[in-house]
């Protein structure tokens, strides 16, 4: 069992948590949310200096929260990609500096495999193979998860992410940032069949369409059309709980049907859904009842770990060190990496974990 510090600063949430195995000690987040709001969006530069203020207060939170001290901690970890260049570089210095000054092993996360991870926090028993939805801001995936650093990537958005959408659509209907939350509270009102939408599909070179891939820029498009129609008839103002009921209900079917395919088709009983989308209660109530009709499991994180948290990557790090993957001293930070290039982050190995 690893006792694990971990650091998540990939764009505008800088957390620190301590996490025993599968079992969180501590876990605090300080939202950046009411600093990029009045830009409509995250400003890169502005999310670092925020980073470099809070990441020292939230080290000593998390420790004093978990009620330990520097000599139980086994390993430190902190995320390194993909993300804000500059974001993940004030994590990564802060984890390195206190892995070199408390002498331990050090480990750099990528961020989507703390996602994956974040379903084992609720779900301690839970053990591959299964599929993961990947739902964020950045990244719609679907993968098929088959051991610590084990990833094959079956299925990915080819244009927008669920969440940009979601921003994209919130800005269009003047709704404000970040779109997520305020389109699911305002469709709650809404009534999901109003306005019919495309759920966006991908042509294949032979015919038909791809049964795992998805597209959100054709829903993004229609939505847009629709509110020129809606305002060039006149109509003010906008029915805009019909319109995000209609706009969730259609991506949360797209992403169903999708996540159904692939894991029937793979003969995966088990869904583990991923990322800040996966807090869209439209999301969770679509998908649940479909594929509980179909004999499948469906498995949520809770709330606090859909978004962005340092307990998913002290998780991930801790099962890592498990198996003896320690990271070098000398990992950079980088905007993009592969899922399926995890290993590559830990070039060095130790005898620390004794897993089989």
């Amino acid at each position: 069992m690893s006792i694990v510090l971990a650091l998540e600063t990939s764009c505008d949430e800088t957390a620190a948590a301590v996490v025993r195995d599968r079992t969180v000690l501590s876990n605090v987040v300080a939202s950046q949310i009411d600093i990029h709001r009045q830009y409509g969006g995250v400003v890169p530069e502005v999310a670092s200096r925020a980073h470099v203020e809070q990441v020292g207060p939230l080290v000593t939170a998390a420790l004093e929260q978990a009620g330990l001290t520097w000599a139980a901690i086994d390993g430190v970890a902190a995320t390194c990609a993909p993300g804000l260049v500059g974001a993940l570089m004030v994590g990564l210095t802060a984890g390195k500096t206190l892995a070199l000054v408390h002498d331990k092993p050090f480990l750099g996360v990528h961020h989507l495999e703390g996602h994956i991870y974040a379903a084992y926090l609720s779900e301690p028993t839970l053990q591959p193979p299964f599929l993961c939805l990947l739902v964020s801001g950045g990244h719609t995936s679907l993968i098929q998860v088959q051991g610590c650093g084990n990833y094959a990537l079956l299925g990915q958005t080819r244009d927008d992410a669920a969440g940009e959408a979601f921003d994209k659509v919130a800005r269009l209907l003047g709704l404000g940032y970040p779109g997520g939350p305020i389109i699911d509270r305002l469709a709650a009102a809404g009534d999901p069949t109003a306005f019919p939408l495309p759920e966006g599909k991908i042509s294949l070179p032979g015919g038909g369409f791809h049964r795992y891939d998805s597209s959100f820029s054709g829903l993004k498009t229609a939505v847009l059309r629709l509110v020129q129609s809606l305002q060039a008839q006149g109509i003010d103002p906008l029915p805009l709980a019909d319109l995000a009921a209609s706009f969730q209900g259609t991506v949360a079917r797209a992403l169903t049907k999708r996540a159904l395919n692939c894991a029937l088709d793979h003969g995966l009983s088990t869904i583990v859904v991923g990322g800040g989308v996966a807090a869209n209660s439209g999301l969770r109530q679509h998908l649940t009842a479909t594929a509980t009709a179909q004999g499948l499991t469906v498995l949520f994180p809770p709330l606090a770990y859909c978004t962005d948290n340092a307990a998913m990557i002290a998780c991930a790090a801790a099962d890592h060190l498990n198996w003896g993957h320690v990271s070098a001293l000398g990992l950079g930070a980088q905007s993009r990496l592969p899922l399926t290039a995890v290993m590559g982050l830990y070039g060095e190995a130790r005898e620390i974990g004794s897993k089989p």
